[in-house]
């Protein structure tokens, strides 16, 4: 899949809790761009819970061929709980996505299908009840023009689906605007057809 492709992530923190056989499992999903940021969410549950038995956390940071995953059992048996919650997000096609279940143990053992269980039942429910939208890669682009092309400009802007985040208003206007990626070739060639090849967008972050 292409970078610019756009895909699901959270749109926001979301938190469930479940029982099972007295033990505690509560999971909390969060959108993280970066492996930092997955690391950084993991630290804030953990400090949040420091009372807690173990973290248990699985994450997915980007998505499709560029996807850097990583997980732990955070001392649960080997493979009962870490690998289970990474192979929902796997299959939940949702990226920049860190989820973490944290579990208070209720003084029963659930054995190795228990666990994989619970652990599986916890991240399937969180996922189902999040809230999702659409990422969309974006670039930002420079635009001077002249005062005459500044309406049909906005409206080229509207078209191709840009914001408009800065506008000056000096011998020529200047714009700063951003464009879904995908938009940005289609949108400068049209800018260079109403000019007659005299405005040419310049990328102001790649």
């Amino acid at each position: 899949m292409a970078a610019d492709t756009p895909y699901l992530v959270p749109a926001e923190r979301h938190r469930i809790e479940i029982e099972v056989a007295r033990s505690r499992f509560i999971t909390t999903v969060e959108l993280t761009e970066t492996v930092e940021e997955a690391k950084t969410f993991l630290a804030s549950i953990r400090a949040e819970m420091l009372d807690a038995s173990h973290h248990v956390y699985a994450f997915r940071v980007g998505f499709g061929s560029t996807v850097t995953e990583g997980m732990s059992d955070d001392g649960e048996p080997s493979g009962t709980s870490g690998p289970p919650t990474l192979a929902v997000l796997r299959g939940s096609g949702i990226g920049d996505i860190a989820l973490v279940t944290t579990r208070y143990f209720g003084g029963t053992k659930l054995g190795t299908g228990g666990l994989v269980r619970a652990y599986s039942e916890a991240a399937h429910i969180a996922l189902n009840e999040l809230k999702t939208e659409q990422k969309i890669e974006k670039r930002l682009l420079g635009i001077e023009l002249p005062y005459s092309l500044f309406e049909q400009t906005k409206l080229l802007i509207t078209e191709y689906e840009g914001v408009i985040e800065e506008e000056d208003f000096a011998a020529e206007v200047m714009l700063m605007v951003r464009f879904p990626l995908v938009n940005v070739p289609d949108f400068t060639v049209a800018l260079r057809d109403l000019s007659a090849g005299k405005v040419q967008p310049i990328e102001m972050d790649s």
